[in-house]
């Protein structure tokens, strides 16, 4: 049974930091491509980060420079650290793990910023 589990969601003031963790089981974790996806009310979801199984990254320029995703494959773990946070980053945050077609997705934390 694949699982994602995203944690480290909450409500931070602007400018303020979170650090968002999924933790990956029931699957081969350093072969999936890892992404973190947001989606506010009323908006699409959309592609915050991605990291390759070689652990090359890709962000929209929305959070380059703010946004850091990374990966841990010993611990199956995904991380992303969200610093400069702005009230238009509010929304949910899902994990999503990818490999040619097949692809699981997290049950999402919510990630408030406050002006």
């Amino acid at each position: 049974q694949v699982q994602l589990v995203e944690s480290g969601g909450g409500l931070v003031q602007a400018g303020g930091s979170l650090r968002l963790s999924c933790a990956a089981s029931g699957i081969n974790f350093g072969i999936y491509r890892m992404e973190w996806y947001r989606q506010a009310p009323g908006n699409q979801r959309e592609l915050v980060a991605g990291i390759s199984s070689f652990g090359f990254t890709d962000y929209p320029d929305s959070v380059k420079g703010r946004f850091t995703i990374s990966r841990d494959n010993a611990k199956n773990t995904m991380y992303l650290q969200m610093n400069s946070l702005k009230p238009q980053d509010t929304a949910v945050y899902y994990c999503r793990g990818r490999r040619s077609s097949v692809a699981y997705w997290g049950q999402g934390t919510q990630v408030t910023v406050s002006s």
